[in-house]
């Protein structure tokens, strides 16, 4: 009997628990709907304070929780979260920091201020991710990122995490959007970055991490892209057409979930021909 294919889903928002938005939207139903689809499904956001923890019941894991990663050669509790979304029958893990998001805000503050340490909070929640995913033992088929601030999955599957038996036979999706914010992280961010199984040729896109290449990395260490906008930024479009990737072109609202879980079929399909 053929095993379930298993995706992860790694996104920055998800409806209902932050604002309806394009990724948020997607981020909620899409797991929903590629469930139906008989694959297993694991979902992640970041656990930012406006998220109500009483009114969406959300409750600490303790079994997974407890880890300290070190970002920028300082320890980072990390505590994972779970809430479920009944009328999907699906659960949703959330990464969470005291320090980086109990604040009442997501990624810019009340006077629109991007956050000074966002680039920290994407390296602390993708990193935070796949150790959570390690220590459930689940070995995804497809890791699906959406939102800028997944954009490291991609780098850290295919170095660092490369020969971990549960990320050794990963494909990776990155949606593309048109979130983009018009600041850069800190110079600094390349050199955080760097950890065993990653090498400064690895990061050399970053080198001036603004929006468009930390986009263009996460293209070049994906294995598929899709356009979740119908119109983004012209570089990164560009990019896109020149990357030799598996392609899936923007898809409508009424489509998506059938072309998506397609798309993946399509990866898979790849996969094993490969093996």
């Amino acid at each position: 009997m053929n095993k379930k294919p298993k995706v992860l889903f790694v996104s920055q928002e998800i409806f209902p628990y932050l604002e309806s938005s394009t990724i948020g939207n997607i981020a909620r139903h899409l797991p929903q709907g590629t469930q139906e689809k008989g694959k297993e499904i694991r979902t992640f956001m970041p656990r930012f304070g406006v998220v109500n923890e009483r009114r969406n019941q959300l409750h600490e894991v303790i079994r997974l929780s407890g880890m300290n990663l070190i970002i920028d050669e300082s320890d980072h509790p990390l505590i994972i979260k779970v809430a479920s979304i009944q009328a999907a029958r699906m659960q949703v893990y959330f990464i969470d920091n005291e320090e980086y998001f109990q604040r009442k805000h997501t990624t810019h503050d009340a006077d629109n201020k991007f956050f000074q340490d966002n680039d920290d909070r994407t390296i602390f929640f993708c990193r935070g991710v796949l150790e959570t995913v390690k220590k459930l033992g689940w070995a995804p088929d497809i890791i699906h990122c959406h939102g800028w601030m997944s954009s490291l999955i991609p780098l850290f599957v295919k170095t660092a995490y490369r020969e971990d038996p549960i990320f050794r036979n990963a494909r990776v999706v990155y949606s593309v959007y048109d979130d983009e914010f018009s600041e850069s992280f800190h110079d600094s961010y390349s050199k955080k970055l760097m950890m065993e199984g990653i090498s400064t040729n690895d990061v050399k896109d970053i080198k001036s991490p603004n929006f468009e290449n930390i986009t263009i990395a996460a293209i070049n260490k994906s294995d598929a892209i899709i356009k979740g906008a119908e119109k983004l930024n012209t570089k990164i479009d560009n990019h896109i057409k020149k990357s030799g990737k598996l392609i899936l072109p923007y898809q409508s609202p009424e489509n998506y979930v059938e072309a998506y879980n397609t798309f993946y079929d399509e990866i898979m399909e790849e996969i094993s021909i490969e093996a």
